[in-house]
């Protein structure tokens, strides 16, 4: 499924936003997430620990911030598309509408090679040129991962039902709070 490429993580000052944005990115059906900056080991122990008590594959990789362009221009080369969400983008409404959109959207080839750009720090003015789209999902300012879910729950069939197997751990939906926290085994893969 869906890629995701962090531009600019900065160790001591976004491991919490990173980690989210990992987090969200699996638990609505991307396959990896991508950043490039300070490279993190609380943030890969954290990711890796949750994939392999809560299940599925996702994997997780860094490499220097001044590779970013390489990595975009690369992913080009492949014949990949890129988003990149910004609150100076075109609405997400009006980007639904799109032809492009709705091809993306129904073609499990074309979703394989999309890669999520979403920045950290002042993203450079070059990823702007470089993206396919740049996307916003409300022209105010706002959080990334609250963009990135909004746009993988737009983007990726059933998203919010994704299954994760060999999960070791599993919450069974309850109106009455924790006390139906279960153990779970599913060795479907």
């Amino acid at each position: 499924m869906v890629t995701v490429f962090r531009i600019g993580h900065r160790k001591f000052r976004d491991k919490r936003i990173t980690t989210h944005l990992a987090l969200v990115a699996r638990a609505l059906g991307a396959k990896s997430i991508r950043i490039a900056g300070e490279y993190d080991e609380n943030i890969l122990r954290s990711v890796s620990k949750v994939v392999a008590e809560w299940g599925g594959k996702f994997s997780i990789e860094f490499f220097p911030y001044e590779e970013w362009i390489h990595y975009l221009e690369g992913w080009k080369q492949k014949k990949g598309k890129i988003v990149h969400l910004t609150m100076y983008g075109e609405s997400i409404t009006d980007f639904q509408l799109n032809q492009k959109f709705k091809k993306l959207k129904t073609s499990s080839t074309e979703l394989e090679n999309l890669l999520v750009v979403v920045g950290g720090e002042k993203v450079p003015s070059k990823v702007f040129q470089v993206v396919d789209w740049n996307i916003a999902v409300t022209n105010q300012p706002h959080s990334e991962v609250a963009s990135l879910a909004i746009f993988l729950e737009k983007m990726i069939p059933k998203a919010l039902e994704t299954e994760f197997p060999k999960a070791k751990r599993q919450i069974a939906p309850s109106l009455e709070g924790k006390k139906n926290y279960l153990g779970y085994e599913n060795n479907d893969e």
